[in-house]
């Protein structure tokens, strides 16, 4: 019998988890690849899930999850210092694994790709997104995710990138090719409600979902300013957890104190997750900046209408089959969303076709094959 090809995978910061999408993407890429005979350790970082310890996965803690060896690197509590530091142990003791590659996610763990390429290891690396344009990293952590980005366009055998918008980004600033391997979806059961009745008083199509972390690049600013000039019975539910970014997280909350129509949620889960995206009447994503957002994929895949910030990233996901609006531009958020919520009919037309056009142009199993075969050198 022939010896097993081992894979670390660094860069998420635990799973199972739905931290985040790099969690969501590790997970999905480790099952399936140990399904298939290959061997993964994930480099988890230490400490509790970044909405509170009561989601973090329960159960006995354990080795081994889903047959993915679970390796648990010490970090720092300090948001800023916790991605280089964990890259940095992670990377040391990767270099004992025998692996065959190691596959870095997010530019902030890249920094110290160069590291196992010193000694002929095999390193894919991919770039969920443009990390640091984000607005709650202060300069030197900026500086780190912009070292990150360049050590794995220098050194990296090769690249993933999640949008056709980075990869021109990398060919352009690096001249460095990359591949475009977008992420996937599976197409899921819809949802009667039930849980989200009993714990926040909601109806089917009684509401408009907003689902992301709680952070200013997401643009929930601009959607609680465009719902406070509606005139609806319908609810706005916020539903995301914080990532190091409280002072956000109290100013859009005094945005939304005065309007009892709001439903701030935290981080979901589950079944609560599963029903909320089931009976949304409309999935609205205002961001500013995206790599390619999960959470639009998910919506899509349970038949929504989805309202979207025009940026490329978003565009190349809903192609014709949402509703854009101009970023950053609450005035013209507030109008697409008055439109659909006078046109019931136009939201069910965009509702029809949701799923079935997702589903098809996004496909795990896809991104499997072709990062596979990354692995191996083969393109």
């Amino acid at each position: 019998m022939g010896k097993k090809f081992r894979i670390a995978m660094i860069g998420q910061k635990r799973i199972p988890s739905r931290e985040g999408g790099v969690e969501i993407v590790v997970n999905e890429l480790s099952t399936r690849l140990v399904k298939k005979g290959y061997e993964v350790d994930a480099y988890n970082r230490s400490g509790y899930h970044v909405s509170g310890k009561e989601f973090q996965r329960k159960g006995k803690k354990g080795k081994y999850y889903e047959n993915i060896r679970i390796i648990i690197v010490p970090t720092f509590k300090n948001g800023k210092l916790n991605a280089i530091v964990y890259s940095f142990l992670a990377t040391l003791r990767a270099l004992f694994g025998r692996y065959d590659v190691i596959h870095y996610h997010a530019e902030g763990p890249c920094s110290m790709l160069w590291i196992p390429k010193l000694f002929g290891i095999r390193i894919v690396a991919t770039i969920h997104g443009l990390d640091w344009q984000r607005a709650k990293w202060g300069n030197f952590a900026s500086y780190v995710l912009k070292f990150g980005e360049k050590t794995a366009a220098r050194y990296a055998d090769e690249i993933i990138v999640l949008s056709k918008n980075v990869q021109d980004y990398f060919k352009k600033t690096y001249g460095r090719e990359t591949n475009y391997i977008p992420n996937g979806i599976d197409k899921p059961k819809i949802k009667e409600v039930k849980v989200i009745k009993e714990k926040y008083g909601l109806e089917k199509d009684g509401y408009i979902l907003f689902l992301a972390r709680l952070v200013p690049e997401k643009g929930l600013h601009y959607l609680l300013e465009a719902f406070a000039q509606i005139e609806t019975d319908k609810k706005l539910v916020v539903a995301g957890g914080s990532s190091h970014s409280f002072e956000y997280i109290d100013r859009v909350k005094k945005m939304a104190k005065k309007d009892k129509r709001v439903i701030f949620t935290d981080f979901v889960q589950g079944e609560t997750l599963e029903e909320l995206y089931s009976n949304a009447y409309l999935f609205v994503l205002p961001s500013d900046i995206e790599g390619m957002a999960i959470s639009l994929l998910e919506a899509m895949s349970y038949g929504n209408c989805c309202v979207v910030s025009d940026i490329k990233e978003n565009m190349e996901v809903i192609g014709l089959k949402g509703i854009p609006f101009k970023k950053g531009n609450a005035a013209d958020l507030r109008e697409k969303l008055r439109y659909l919520l006078d046109n019931r009919d136009e939201a069910e037309k965009y509702k029809r076709d949701a799923s079935d056009f997702i589903c098809g142009k996004y496909n795990w199993e896809d991104v499997l094959k072709e990062t596979e075969k990354l692995y191996r050198g083969r393109k």
